[in-house]
């Protein structure tokens, strides 16, 4: 018989053991993020007032396929329901008082909020919530507009760096007293994480809570007039970008103030850059059936590496960039519109068309890159060179209204796609393969060896561009860009007063270089920037003084903005502002101011600029940066 004590080890023993081999309960399951396309205001209006119920917690965010990749990550949402994606619309007209009680389920992370107060807030209105607890909040609903409001996650700041976590967020809108017209609100969100072991990426860029190709198709039908609220929700900035129409801005914010344009100031646009928590307010029509696109044209976040869970490798590169199906070689912040015709009326091109043959030419190893794309218009009746290449592609030059059918001959290794920015054209014709056109008669590949005619017939004069839509990345960078010009009918492009700029890079960004390697910021590992082909400089160039010279430029670099300037000595000069993305801006508009511009990708603007005699000096560099790229003007 054992003794007390050994008695008492074993019972020990065996309630050890007892408990060592317990099954453990596994925590709940995060619950499951829905996608919000912003249509169903939160909360409940009784009497005169709004009340809400918001709960932050970690969910699942599964942004593509509902069977698909996931991330799990903090989200707003309304007590009872799921958690949304962007967080849920908060809307309500001026006057209106607001309560919201605001519940932090996060075991781990204090929640800082931003943006619960009467419009137009100051951001040092930041209330502090512990996890575990709750806080209430009464303002009344202010000046009407387009607001954004968030919760920041811990130690989590507004800076760049790595993880990125702007999902917490979302729309208020302030309605004037008597309403606004209907509209759609979209909201960008971004999630960044770096990529595991196995090469899988970890990056979402989502509008409305989906990455292309799950974002929802927008139907609408010509004639429809389109109003939307965008807001940016990251702390990254993009210009957003509309095929095959303009869209008139009408109101702008920076989440924290909205101001409505005067009537007289509402510029035309086809891309507008929403800096970090930006709000717009835009209004256009479609008057031409098809398919089209609004996405954003910094090219990292459309190309199939912004798709979550996109593994790396040189096969699965080949195979998703240079697909021809649109739902592989596109992804994240990217909306389908289909525009229905409408009944009984025709949409057929008049006129002759003026020919034009566009060769796309292959070469070697140019700097940084590795093989270089380029465009070519052919001149007189012999093709061009099959070792012909320029970077940018030759300047195509065209007369408002003046139908021209241009044709694209592929002399690459591989599928091409032109789209012609900015410019007011058939769906058929608008470059995106695979997607372009309408119904089931879409746009297929210029595949090697093939050709493809554009149709145009341009309404407007002014500054446009040429570029790929396919393999974007490499393809871009290679020199697969070019300027497009349209003038008025018995006007020609004269080189003497006429003068085009467009910027780009000298090949893709360098992931071995040093500067990469400590983590240096994006400008750092990225190439040089390239002006007319030439990344330091070029010839001076000689000017008419006392006569009026056009400057045209352009960003088609696949990321960062350009900023040129004219001074003289040290001084700025001043120019007039003439036109953004070939539309005329209104009268208002055209002012003189310095001759300092910050183009954004996907832009162009003009300026007038009538120079006395002496010498100038135009510059080129990245955002704010140093400019590294200048020319010499010379004027007598």
């Amino acid at each position: 018989m054992p003794t007390p004590i050994r008695l008492g080890a074993l019972l020990l023993g065996l309630v050890t053991l007892a408990a060592y081999h317990h099954p453990r309960v596994s925590p709940p399951a995060p619950p499951r993020i829905v996608p919000n396309d912003n249509r169903t205001p939160a909360g409940a209006l009784a009497g005169d007032t709004l009340t809400l119920r918001l709960v932050v917690q970690r969910a699942d965010w599964y942004p593509e396929a509902g069977d698909g990749p996931h991330v799990t990550i903090e989200a707003f949402g309304e007590e009872g329901k799921e958690p949304s994606i962007p967080a849920p619309l908060i809307r309500a007209r001026a006057g209106t008082p607001v309560r919201v009680w605001i519940h932090n389920a996060l075991p781990d992370s204090t929640i800082h909020l931003i943006g619960f107060a009467t419009q137009p807030h100051v951001q040092s209105d930041t209330l502090h919530v512990a996890p575990g607890d709750s806080v209430r909040v009464a303002f009344s609903a202010g000046a009407p507009g387009t607001y954004y409001y968030r919760a920041v996650i811990g130690h989590h700041t507004d800076g760049f760096g790595l993880p990125e976590r702007e999902t917490a967020g979302g729309a208020l809108v302030v309605d004037p007293p008597g309403g606004s017209p209907p509209d759609r609100v979209l909201v960008m969100n971004i999630f960044s994480r770096a990529g595991d072991s196995s090469g899988s990426a970890g990056d979402v860029l989502a509008i409305n809570g989906k990455s292309w190709p799950h974002t929802e198709r927008i139907g609408l039908v010509v004639g429809d007039t389109v109003r939307w609220r965008v807001i940016n929700g990251t702390v990254r900035g993009h210009p957003m970008h509309l095929h095959g129409f303009y869209f008139r801005i009408d109101a702008k914010g920076d989440g924290i103030v909205s101001q409505e344009i005067p009537p007289a100031e509402r510029a035309l646009a086809v891309t507008e850059n929403l800096a970090a928590w930006a709000t717009r307010t835009f209004t256009w029509s479609p008057d031409r059936p098809g398919n089209w696109l609004f996405h954003c044209h910094l090219t990292f976040h459309v190309i199939p590496d912004a798709r979550l869970g996109h593994r790396h490798g040189p096969e699965v590169e080949i195979r998703e960039t240079t697909s021809v199906d649109p739902m592989h070689h596109m992804a994240g912040l990217v909306l389908g519109l289909v525009v229905a015709p409408r009944p009984g009326e025709s949409y057929h091109r008049t006129g002759t068309a003026r020919p034009l043959d566009l060769y796309v030419n292959e070469g070697g190893r140019r700097g940084r890159m590795p093989r270089t794309f380029s465009y070519i218009l052919q001149h007189g009746p012999v093709a061009p060179a099959l070792d012909s290449v320029q970077v940018p592609g030759s300047l195509i030059v065209l007369t408002r209204d003046e139908p021209a059918d241009i044709t694209v001959h592929n002399r690459a290794g591989e599928p091409v796609g032109i789209h012609w920015h900015g410019v007011e054209l058939e769906s058929w014709s608008d470059g995106v393969v695979g997607w372009s056109g309408q119904g089931a008669m879409v746009a297929p590949p210029i595949a090697p060896d093939d050709s493809f005619t554009a149709r145009l017939t341009v309404p407007r004069a002014g500054t446009f561009i040429y570029h790929t839509h396919i393999n974007d990345i490499e393809q871009v960078t290679a020199g697969a860009i070019g300027p497009l010009v349209v003038m008025e009918p018995g006007v020609t492009f004269d080189p003497a007063r006429d003068h085009l700029y467009l910027g780009g890079w000298n090949g893709p960004k360098d992931e071995t270089s040093p500067q990469c390697a400590r983590g240096a910021s994006m400008p750092d590992c990225l190439p040089k920037l390239m002006v007319n082909g030439d990344s330091s400089g070029t010839a001076p160039l000689e000017l008419a003084a006392g006569v009026r010279h056009r400057f045209r430029f352009i960003n088609l670099s696949p990321a960062i903005n350009i900023r040129y300037a004219i001074r003289r000595d040290t001084t700025v000069v001043r120019w007039v502002a003439q036109a953004k993305d070939g539309a005329d801006l209104p009268a208002a508009l055209r002012t003189v101011r310095p001759a300092i511009q910050t183009v954004a990708v996907g832009e162009t603007w003009d300026f007038q600029l009538t120079p006395e005699p002496g010498e100038l000096v135009l510059t080129a560099g990245f955002g704010r940066g140093t400019p590294t790229w200048r020319q010499r003007l010379i004027v007598h």
